[in-house]
């Protein structure tokens, strides 16, 4: 049984995450999880709302980086913090993606914010058909 679990990766000046699960999109649920564990404390974030993310790419990068990034616009535009993730990926003539994200708004109270996530990077992206993904964010 492959462990399913993500890990902070040292890289300077940025921060990165490996990722991975016992298929892909397990490893992608588990890199939202890494970067959002780099935002706040999951353990604190409750799942009171829930919002549906529809994507497609080319290709099994971009389709992440996508991913990563329209999470990173949700959680600004709507000043929300996200801890649950349900991810499907089909392949047909693109790659299409299907997420149900679940979390709750904000609670400066509740949720202490550490470091803030401005972008995704290509630099350094690894992803294999196994469920293992190293990727770089911009803080």
């Amino acid at each position: 049984m492959k462990l399913i679990a993500f890990e902070q990766i040292d890289h300077t000046a940025d921060v990165g995450i490996h990722a991975y699960g016992e298929d892909i999109e397990s490893a992608f649920e588990e890199t939202a999880k890494g970067m959002f564990s780099i935002i706040t404390d999951l353990a604190k974030v409750g799942m009171k709302e829930q919002r549906q993310i529809e994507l497609e790419s080319d290709n099994i990068e971009s389709l992440l980086v996508n991913f990563l990034s329209e999470l990173i616009y949700l959680h600004e535009v709507h000043n929300e913090l996200y801890s649950g993730f349900d991810v499907k990926i089909q392949k047909d003539e693109k790659y299409e993606l299907t997420a149900y994200i679940k979390g709750e708004k904000i609670d400066l109270e509740k949720h202490e914010m550490d470091t803030a996530v401005k972008a995704v990077s290509y630099h350094e992206l690894e992803i294999d058909s196994e469920g293992d993904i190293k990727i770089i964010l911009d803080i």
